[in-house]
């Protein structure tokens, strides 16, 4: 792979995708991105992402725009029903959001400008990068010396393109994984993320006390919270203009009235995986408000209650086989390869390290055999990792030490883990 300039094809315009285009572009190879989204950006996601150390590393190496990229938080705390402080330990984390990494991403690769950042200067060694929107892959072709993927786009328009390397960067429910390995489903775990943001200039002191610069974290049976401050509008890190990022997991068993109730939106729509932003049932939310007066310390429910667009995502399970196929003409990264449970905190970085290890491959920097039990090693042993730590949160009841202890294991970084055998098989 690494004799001369190359085509790669990435199916998926979300991090993932956008990392691989980023990596690959900077060897000098061209990339044409297809996003399945009607429109030329993605809409907000409102979501917080806690930068670990290949996601840092990766913005680091690539972007070339000149402006923070994350909040720091300097400690980690649990709290009582009460909301009194009953565990710390002092930790530098660091806290992005999707947006800001979205927006960045997209400066960096095709000169999308935005107010997160100027578009930087690129550089005549990059390869040529192409982002396209409204393209919805349709199948897949082998060629002798690569690939025809087949669109299809919302208005009916159909098309066909041409790679050396495709590389499937499409999520959890990768249209990619499905044509290659029907068998593998996505299977919903039997509880939800609620999510929402709060400035935290809203908020009262009590909870600016909690949340300000501090990853914090609530416990009791069959709900895990936790909320820390990540940048604000256009990517602000400035004190007072930030925002309280929270994540609230909170059961709902499968078949339920209770999962379609908060499931179904404002206009009647039921959604599968992920309610959007602003598109929550007032209804539904408002009975999760008085849920969570009757469940939640004081700090956590202020800002449970202020949130004004929540949004809720389906937490589940996926795991493909192997991340190569074709004879290496299709590989998988990312969430497409594996979608791990939020609890790991470390989707943001399987994507960046799929994408930095990945052009190590197509450089010749390393091996096959160690690009795939880098790749797969991580892939399965956090995957399996969240499962555990999911399950014992949401269906056990654990006194805190074992949720204090799992927290700890899921924060070790990637290059001290230690994969068993079955993890790095190929």
């Amino acid at each position: 792979m690494s004799d001369g300039k190359k085509h790669f094809v990435i199916v998926g315009g979300s991090l993932g995708g956008l990392a691989a285009g980023l990596a690959l572009r900077e060897l000098g190879h061209d990339t044409t991105i297809l996003e399945r989204n009607p429109t030329p950006v993605l809409e907000h996601q409102g979501a917080g992402i806690v930068a670990g150390g290949d996601t840092l590393a990766f913005f680091q190496k690539y972007n070339r725009c000149d402006r923070p990229i994350a909040v720091t938080s300097h400690r980690r705390q649990y709290l009582d029903r009460d909301g009194n402080v009953t565990h710390k330990e002092d930790m530098d984390q660091n806290m992005t959001s999707w947006d800001l990494a979205y927006y960045l991403m997209r400066a960096n690769y095709d000169g999308v400008e935005s107010p997160y950042c100027k578009v930087p200067t690129g550089k005549p060694t990059d390869g040529k990068t192409v982002h396209l929107h409204d393209r919805n892959v349709t199948a897949i072709k082998e060629l002798d010396d690569g690939v025809e993927v087949f669109w299809k786009s919302s208005s009916g328009e159909e098309g066909r393109i041409q790679a050396d390397v495709l590389v499937g960067a499409d999520g959890p429910s990768s249209t990619i994984r499905s044509i290659l390995a029907p068998e593998v489903q996505r299977v919903y775990a039997g509880y939800c993320a609620l999510r929402g943001t709060v400035p935290e200039g809203e908020v009262s002191a009590v909870a600016r006390e909690a949340f300000c610069e501090k990853f914090t974290f609530f416990h009791c049976r069959g709900v895990q919270i936790l909320a820390y401050l990540i940048p604000g509008p256009d990517g602000t890190v400035e004190p007072g203009r930030r925002l309280i990022n929270f994540v609230y997991y909170t059961n709902f068993p499968e078949g339920s009235p209770e999962l379609a109730e908060i499931m179904t939106d404002k206009h009647g729509k039921r959604h599968r995986i992920t309610m959007p932003p602003g598109l929550t049932d007032s209804t539904a939310w408002e009975k999760q408000r008085r849920i969570a007066r009757e469940r939640l310390p004081p700090q956590f429910t202020e800002i449970v209650c202020a949130t004004r667009k929540p949004f809720v995502q389906a937490v589940t399970d996926v795991l493909s086989p192997d991340h190569e196929f074709l004879g290496g003409k299709v590989v998988l990264i990312g969430d497409a390869l594996a979608g791990f449970r939020p609890h790991t905190v470390a989707s943001t970085s399987q994507a960046a390290f799929d994408a930095m290890v990945l052009a190590d491959y197509v450089e010749g920097k390393v091996s096959r055999e160690r690009w795939k039990r880098e790749t797969l090693g991580f892939a399965r042993y956090i995957q399996k990792r969240g499962v555990e730590m999911g399950n014992r949160s949401q269906f056990e009841d654990l006194p805190l030490g074992e949720h204090i202890h799992d927290r700890n294991v899921a924060s070790v970084p990637r290059e001290k883990e230690v994969y068993p055998d079955w993890a790095t098989a190929i």
